[in-house]
């Protein structure tokens, strides 16, 4: 018993110790911080950035527009084989279905929103 309570008393010193440094290394972080400003006209105006703004752009447009596209193609083939299954089967691909419907939905609600996002930096 009193082994397991020496053990017990070790740990914790140990963990005590451990988030106590922790802190401190939090607190010398914070009253350490430093604030520094790209000078000039910066990354924005760069090349990189309006490329890579115009790519996403262009990929956010290809996505709303394929995504619809491959989840008629997907709910098509899964009305295909719900309908040649058995009734245990036919739940599986109804779960499918409602998936491939909730995916398409999602894709392309998240890629107006970036189309969306990206439109106001320009």
């Amino acid at each position: 018993m009193k082994m397991k309570m020496k053990q017990m008393i070790k740990k914790i010193v140990a963990k005590g110790k451990a988030v106590g440094a922790g802190l401190l290394t939090a607190f010398l972080m914070l009253q350490n911080g430093t604030v520094a400003y790209a000078a000039g006209g910066g990354i924005g105006g760069s090349q990189i950035a309006k490329g890579t703004e115009k790519l996403i752009q262009d990929a956010t447009t290809w996505l709303m527009i394929l995504a619809p596209v491959v989840a008629g193609l997907l709910i098509i083939y899964f009305c295909i084989r719900r309908s040649a299954a058995d009734e245990m089967d036919q739940k599986k691909w109804n779960n499918r279905i409602v998936a491939a419907i909730v995916s398409c939905i999602g894709a392309v609600l998240g890629s107006a929103t970036l189309n969306i996002i990206i439109g106001y930096y320009q």
